[in-house]
Parts: C-alpha cells; structure tokens; sequence
C-alpha cells in the first residue's frame, strides 16, 4: 500500500475526500452541518420554537423555528450585537433548512447589513450558485463546531454547568428593515 501512495496511486479500496467547491463535496458537507445542528439542537420533537442558548463568557445565541414539518425545518440561527446606531444588529442571522428524511442541512439564507459600500462578501457577478452555497455552508460548519466548543445547546432537559437554555418569554430583538439578505437560488 505505501509503494501506492508513493507513485501517485490511491488504493483502490480506499474513498476519494470530495474536492472543495464541488457538488460532491457540498453535499458532504450538508450532511456534516445536520450532524451538527442535531447536536445543537437535540430532537426534533423536542426542539423549542423559540429560544436562547446562554454560555458564560460567550454570546446569546438565538433559535427561532419558522416552519417544522415531519420531514423539514426552518430555522433561524443568530447572534444580536448591540449596535448604537439601529438597536440590535443580527449578524450572522442564516436562514437554515433541515431535511431530517435525507439527514442533511443547509443555508438557504444570510441576512447582512452592508455597512462599507466597498465590502463585497459575495460578488453576484463573478461567483457562481455552487461556489456560494459551498462559502456559507463552509462558515455554519466552522461557526456549529465554534457553538458547540462555547457549550451552547438547544436540547430541552440537557443538563450543562456552562450552558442556560431559555425557551418562556423571548424576544426576539426588532431587527432593521434596511438589512440586505443574501437569497442563495
């Protein structure tokens, strides 16, 4: 097997990783961020509609389900940063579907406020649907690990010396109707 790898070969038992910015590799990736957000979110039965992970040393972390089927959900998913100029900014406010049948999750949107006319998260010009889809799945990927590292949890009746969950009387901050949302088609 090493004289394989040496030549350049990989054995034939062995699976290829998907390439980044590929089908293949997007669709792994959907299945890596439902593993994830079941973590986060514990059952789908049990799952608040609304509701606030809070960890010590770490940010408020708000769930909102904005449609829940048996075999789908919709989920919002963000932190709200105080902003002196419009109350309460929800960065990085995704949009999430759950496919609970195809054990997989993705962002179906993002919510910004452009705030430097100069920043361009997503060139619509330049980047193709799979290349976007491929960046904001990439981030809730990394950003689920990070929740989960800070300790938050949605999981009604879990128990965590770090983790308070709150799911009677949340408000949702008013967000600014001026903010742009990336629609991914």
């Amino acid at each position: 097997m090493m004289q394989t790898l040496r030549q350049g070969r990989m054995p034939r038992n062995s699976l290829v990783a998907p390439l980044p910015n590929s089908f293949s590799g997007l669709m792994e990736m959907y299945e890596g961020n439902y593993i994830r957000l079941r973590k986060l979110l514990g059952d789908k039965d049990s799952m608040p509609a609304v509701a606030v992970s809070r960890v010590d040393h770490g940010m408020d972390l708000y769930l909102q389900v904005l449609e829940q089927t048996k075999y789908t959900a919709t989920i919002a998913l963000t932190y709200y940063f105080s902003d002196a100029e419009e109350g309460f900014l929800a960065y990085p406010n995704l949009k999430l579907r759950i496919y609970y049948d195809a054990l997989q999750a993705e962002v179906m949107s993002q919510a910004y406020k452009r705030r430097d006319p100069n920043f361009h998260a997503f060139n619509h010009k330049v980047d193709p649907t799979l290349l976007k889809r491929w960046r904001m799945n990439r981030f809730l990927y990394k950003w689920l690990s990070y929740c989960d590292r800070q300790g938050h949890s949605f999981q009604v009746g879990a128990t965590s010396g770090q983790n308070q969950l709150i799911t009677k009387n949340v408000e949702i901050p008013l967000q600014d109707k001026a903010s742009s949302s990336t629609i991914i088609e």
